[in-house]
């Protein structure tokens, strides 16, 4: 297993909601952001959202409508809510920690992905 480990997608139909969820360590996620990235077939990665240690969000263009992020401290989890799926959000999903910090000018560290899972919206 990887640092993040996902919850496994799965086949929801049109106006369906889903909940994804993604596991890491209290040391990832007690210390950095974390965040929902999608990738549909052909088309590049874009972001979901992303949520800080205070539980500060940001949201991708038009995403806020029918996507939530949240995170349980307790559990070391992150979870993003969907409701009114559509087809068109079909892709596969990560979780991702961003483990990047700066000093001065230099911007030093990595980010690290979930193994994805897919979601397909479909009747």
């Amino acid at each position: 297993q990887g640092e993040l480990v996902e919850s496994v997608g799965g086949l929801v139909q049109p106006g369906g909601s889903l909940t994804l969820s993604c596991a890491t360590s209290a040391r990832i996620f007690s210390s950095n952001t974390m965040g929902w990235y999608r990738q549909a077939p052909g088309k590049p990665r874009e972001l979901v959202a992303t949520i800080t240690t205070g539980n500060y969000w940001t949201y991708g263009d038009s995403m806020q409508d029918r996507f939530t992020i949240s995170r349980d401290n307790a559990k070391n989890t992150l979870y993003l809510k969907a409701i009114n799926l559509r087809p068109d959000d079909t892709a596969v999903y990560y979780c991702n920690a961003d483990l990047r910090r700066r000093k001065g000018w230099d911007v030093y560290g990595s980010i690290i992905w979930g193994q994805g899972t897919q979601v397909t919206v479909s009747s």
